[in-house]
């Protein structure tokens, strides 16, 4: 096990929860940025400047992308809350 009694133990700890934050967003993120890019070409070509219509293409992408990578993202955050609370007994130490 490891032994957390330093700060630099705690900030690698925050700093692995800030990554796993930022893998399970990036996705959804990069999706909605994607999508955006392609509907603001699309309207800046045909000059329709509808603010619904950048809004419900990003909506569905996302839910599709959440779908998509649910089961990944859901066994992801599952092992990093398990080696979370494998450390518990380690901090109090």
């Amino acid at each position: 096990m490891q032994n957390l009694n330093t700060i630099g133990d705690m900030v690698t700890l925050l700093r692995g929860g800030i990554f796993q934050v930022l893998m399970l967003a990036a996705p959804m993120l990069i999706t909605a940025l994607v999508v955006g890019l392609v509907v603001a070409i699309l309207q800046a070509t045909t000059s329709i400047q509808e603010q619904t219509l950048t809004f419900v293409p990003k909506v569905f992408a996302i839910l599709f992308v959440l779908a998509f990578l649910s089961g990944w993202m859901f066994t992801r955050l599952g092992e990093y809350t398990l080696q979370l609370f494998s450390i518990i007994p380690d901090i109090g130490k």
